[in-house]
C-alpha cells in the first residue's frame, strides 16, 4: 500500500482511539464528567442572550436532517462537475457512512448523560452520543474539501472548520448536546473521511486516472487556517474591549467552559487541517 494511504489509515485509527477515549472520559471519569456538565450549563447561560439565540438557531437549523439533505449533496455535484467521479463516490460514502455510523452508535451507547437531572429538567436524551448534527457538519466540510480543487482546499478547510465549530457551540448552547457528543461527532466524520482518502489514494495508484494534482505549498495550505484563528481571537478581543466587565465576570465564573470551548475549536480546526494536508498532493483528487 502506498505511503499516503497508510498515513490516512493511521489517522483514521487515531480518530477511533480518540473516539473511544472520549466515550470513556465522558461517562466513566469524574473530572471529565463534571467538566462536561459545567460547560453545558455555562453555554446554556450564554444562550439566554437574544443575539446568541438567533445565531445558534441558524447553525442548528442548517444541520437538521430536512435542511441538510437539500444542501449537503452539493459536494457530490462539485466533484462530478470537476470530472472526478471517484471523488464523487467518496463524498457519497463519507456522507452516508459517517451519519449512519453515528445513528448506530446512538443506539449502542445509551448510558445516562452526565447532567442526568438539571433542576427537574432532562435536557439531553440518553441516545445523544455522538451528536448527529456535529457529525453532519464535519462530514459535509470534509466532503466539500475532497470535492474542491486543490488550490481552494485550504480556504474550504479553514472556513469549514469555523462552520463545524459554530455548529458544535450552537448544539451545546441550545441544550441539545454535551461537549463530549460534539467531540465524538467530529471524530466519526473524520474517521470516515480518512478511510475514504486512503481508499481513493490506493485506487489512484492501482488504476491511474491521468488527472494531475494542484501543488500547494505547506505555507499556502496553512495560511487560511492561521487567518481564521487570528480572526477568531480578534473577535473575542473586540468583544472583551467593548464589554470588559461582563466578559471578565463570565470568564471567571466559567473557567471550565473556556477550556472546553477552546478544545472544541482546536479539535475542529485540527481535524479539517489534517484531512486537507492528506489531500494536498493527491493526484486524481
Amino acid at each position: 500500500m502506498e505511503i499516503r494511504a497508510k498515513w490516512a489509515l493511521a489517522g483514521a485509527t487515531a480518530c477511533v482511539v480518540l473516539l473511544v477515549a472520549t466515550w470513556f472520559a465522558a461517562f466513566h471519569v469524574g473530572i471529565f464528567r463534571d467538566a462536561n456538565l459545567s460547560t453545558f450549563l455555562g453555554f446554556i447561560d450564554l444562550h439566554r442572550h437574544g443575539a446568541v439565540q438567533a445565531v445558534t438557531g441558524l447553525f442548528v437549523w442548517l444541520c437538521n436532517p430536512r435542511t441538510y439533505v437539500l444542501w449537503a449533496p452539493v459536494a457530490v455535484v462539485v466533484a462530478l462537475l470537476r470530472g472526478r467521479p471517484r471523488a464523487a463516490v467518496g463524498v457519497g460514502a463519507i456522507l452516508l457512512g459517517a451519519n449512519v455510523t453515528t445513528e448506530l452508535l446512538k443506539r449502542v451507547v445509551t448510558e445516562p448523560q452526565p447532567a442526568g437531572l438539571v433542576d427537574g429538567w432532562f435536557p439531553v436524551p440518553a441516545t445523544a452520543w455522538p451528536s448527529g448534527h456535529s457529525t453532519a457538519a464535519m462530514a459535509v466540510v470534509l466532503c466539500l474539501m475532497l470535492a474542491s480543487p486543490g488550490r481552494l482546499r485550504p480556504l474550504v478547510a479553514a472556513l469549514g472548520a469555523a462552520f463545524a465549530v459554530a455548529v458544535g457551540y450552537s448544539l451545546v448552547a441550545t441544550a441539545r448536546h454535551f461537549p463530549s457528543d460534539v467531540f465524538a461527532g467530529y471524530l466519526v466524520a473524520t474517521t470516515w473521511a480518512l478511510v475514504v482518502v486512503a481508499v481513493l489514494s490506493a485506487a489512484e495508484r492501482r488504476w491511474p486516472s491521468g488527472a494531475t494534482a494542484d501543488r500547494v505549498s505547506l505555507r499556502a495550505a496553512l495560511a487560511p487556517q492561521a487567518a481564521v484563528v487570528i480572526a477568531a481571537i480578534g473577535l473575542v478581543g473586540l468583544v472583551a474591549l467593548t464589554r470588559p466587565h461582563d466578559v471578565l465576570t463570565y470568564a471567571e465564573a466559567h473557567k471550565q467552559l473556556m477550556a472546553v470551548a477552546a478544545a472544541i475549536a482546536t479539535l475542529g480546526v485540527s481535524l479539517s487541517t489534517g484531512v486537507m494536508l492528506s489531500l494536498r498532493r493527491e493526484p486524481g483528487l
